[in-house]
C-alpha cells in the first residue's frame, strides 16, 4: 500500500524532498553558478527608428533587449533616467565621457538603430566600452529579418545572447532558448512550449489524455514525456507509457510500450539513450533503452519505487535518481551502467525531482520536511552540501537548470494555482511566466 500510494504521488509529480545540514549560501556555490560576482554597469538606451515603418517594432527591440539582459543576471542595467540627452545610434555619435561619467556611471554601452530597406528589417547594433572609448565597439552586428513584431523580439534575443557570451567569459545567453511544461488550459494535462521568457505559449501535443513530465532532447529536435493512453476502447485502464514527439515534424514519433507502467523519460547528454523507469517486472525499476525504444536494459534491482532518472550532462557517467527503498522517497546517484550506488539526501520526509546542472556539479531538487512548504534547494555533488533556494513562499518544485547554469525554472503555488516559474540560481530574481491555468513540470532547454 505505500510503495502504491507513493508511485501515484512521485508520477502526479505531488511531492518534494528534504535533506540534512543545510549551510549558507557560500563560495561553492557561487563558483558553481557564476552568480556572486560582481556586475557590469550596462547602459541600454533606446534604439533609433530610420523610419516610420520600424517605429513600432523598435520599441518592442528595445524592450525586449532590455528585459533579456536584465534577467541575464550578469549585468546591471543603468536606469534610463540617469542616461545623457544625447543617445547614440552609431559609433560616431557615441560620447563615451558622457555615459562613463556620473551619474550613469556606465562600463558597457549597447545601442544601435533600425531601418526598413529592400523590404526587410535591418538592426544594426553595438557594444562599447565606454571606459576605454579609443577601442573599436566590442561588438558589432547586423541582423536582417522579415518586418515584424516576432522578428524583432527573436533579434533582440540574439543580440542579447551576443552580450552575454561576450561579457561572461564565453557562455552563451538564454534569451533564444524555450521551455516546456504541462498545462491543462485546454481541458487535459497536455504539453506545452513557450519562449524562456513566458513569450509564445503553444500547444505541442493533443492526446486528449494525461501527458505529464516533458524532457527535451540535447539538440531541442524532439520532446519524451509520460503519457497516460487507453489500452484499448474497452478497457477504462489506462496504459502508461513514454511517448516521443517531434519538434521538426511536428508530430508524434514511433516508441515502443515497454510493458507495465513506464514514465520519466530521461534523455542521455549524446541523445542516443534514453533512461526511465518501469514496472515491467514488477516494482518500478530504472531501466535504459537506446533512443528508439530498442536494447533495453535493467539498472536498479530494489523493492518499492525507483523513478525520475536524471543524467550527469557533463560527463553522462552518472544517473540521479528517486527511491524509497529506504523508507521515504530519496534522492540516489549511480553510474550509468547501475554500479557504485550512493544515497545523496539523508533527512526526514521527501527528496525528489533531481535536475543536474549543465556544469555536472550540483543537483537541484525538491525538498520537504515535516509540515513545511515543499522548497527547492541545490546540493554539491562531491561534497553533499546543500543550499535552500526558496522558502515561504508556497510550494515550489520540480526544477530544471537553465543551459548557462545561472538560472533555474519550477513549478510553485506561490500565487494561488501551479505556475512556472524563473530565479537566478541563488534564488533571486523570481519571475513569474504562466498565469493561465495550472502549470507545471517545467523543462528547460539545452539551447
Amino acid at each position: 500500500m505505500r510503495t502504491g500510494a507513493a508511485l501515484l504521488l512521485l508520477l502526479l509529480g505531488l511531492l518534494a524532498g528534504v535533506s540534512l545540514g543545510v549551510r549558507p549560501q557560500e563560495d561553492w556555490f557561487r563558483t558553481g553558478t557564476g552568480i556572486g560576482v560582481e556586475k557590469f554597469r550596462l547602459a541600454v538606451p533606446a534604439f533609433a527608428a530610420r523610419s516610420t515603418e520600424v517605429e513600432t517594432v523598435a520599441g518592442v527591440f528595445t524592450s525586449v533587449l532590455q528585459s533579456d539582459l536584465e534577467m541575464s543576471g550578469i549585468v546591471e542595467l543603468v536606469s534610463p533616467s540617469f542616461h545623457p540627452l544625447e543617445v547614440p545610434s552609431q559609433p560616431s555619435e557615441l560620447k563615451a565621457e558622457a555615459w562613463a561619467a556620473a551619474p550613469t556611471q556606465a562600463h558597457m554601452v549597447a545601442y544601435g538603430n533600425l531601418s526598413f530597406a529592400r523590404n526587410q528589417l535591418l538592426v544594426s547594433a553595438w557594444l562599447s566600452d565606454v571606459r576605454s572609448p579609443q577601442a573599436p565597439p566590442a561588438l558589432a552586428k547586423r541582423y536582417r529579418a522579415d518586418l515584424s513584431e516576432d522578428q524583432a523580439r527573436q533579434i533582440a534575443h540574439q543580440f542579447a545572447d551576443e552580450i552575454v557570451a561576450r561579457l561572461s567569459g564565453g557562455v552563451p545567453g538564454i534569451a533564444q532558448t524555450r521551455i516546456a511544461f504541462v498545462s491543462d488550459r485546454s481541458g487535459t494535462k497536455e504539453i506545452w512550449v513557450m519562449d524562456y521568457d513566458g513569450f509564445n505559449q503553444r500547444q505541442v501535443t493533443r492526446c486528449g489524455f494525461l501527458c505529464l513530465t516533458p524532457r527535451w532532447s540535447p539538440d531541442n529536435s524532439r520532446l519524451a514525456y509520460t503519457a497516460y493512453e487507453q489500452a484499448a476502447a474497452s478497457s477504462q485502464v489506462p496504459r502508461t507509457s513514454i511517448q516521443l514527439y517531434s519538434m521538426v515534424m511536428n508530430r508524434r514519433m514511433a516508441f515502443p510500450y515497454l510493458g507495465g507502467t513506464t514514465t520519466t523519460p530521461a534523455w542521455s547528454p549524446n541523445g542516443k539513450e534514453l533512461a526511465l523507469s518501469s514496472s515491467r517486472t514488477g516494482d518500478p525499476e530504472v531501466y535504459v533503452a537506446n533512443a528508439d525504444g530498442g536494447h533495453l536494459r535493467r539498472l536498479t534491482y530494489s523493492p518499492g519505487v525507483d523513478i525520475s532518472p536524471a543524467w550527469n550532462p557533463r560527463t553522462g557517467k552518472q544517473i540521479a535518481f528517486v527511491s524509497d527503498r529506504g523508507g521515504l522517497p530519496q534522492v540516489y546517484l549511480m553510474d550509468a551502467d547501475g554500479s557504485n550506488l550512493q544515497r545523496l539526501t539523508n533527512g526526514e520526509g521527501y527528496a525528489v525531482s533531481p535536475a543536474w546542472s549543465p556544469n555536472g556539479q550540483m543537483i537541484a531538487f525538491a525538498w520537504q520536511q515535516g509540515n513545511s512548504h515543499f522548497d527547492i534547494y541545490a546540493m554539491d555533488v562531491a561534497t553533499r552540501q546543500t543550499v535552500q533556494l526558496t522558502r515561504d513562499s508556497g510550494r515550489n518544485e520540480q526544477p530544471s537548470w537553465a543551459p548557462d547554469g545561472r538560472h533555474l525554472v519550477f513549478q510553485s503555488t506561490r500565487s494561488g494555482r501551479n505556475q512556472v516559474w524563473t530565479m537566478l540560481a541563488d534564488g533571486t530574481g523570481v519571475h513569474q511566466l504562466t498565469f493561465e491555468g495550472s502549470n507545471t513540470a517545467p523543462h528547460w532547454s539545452l539551447r
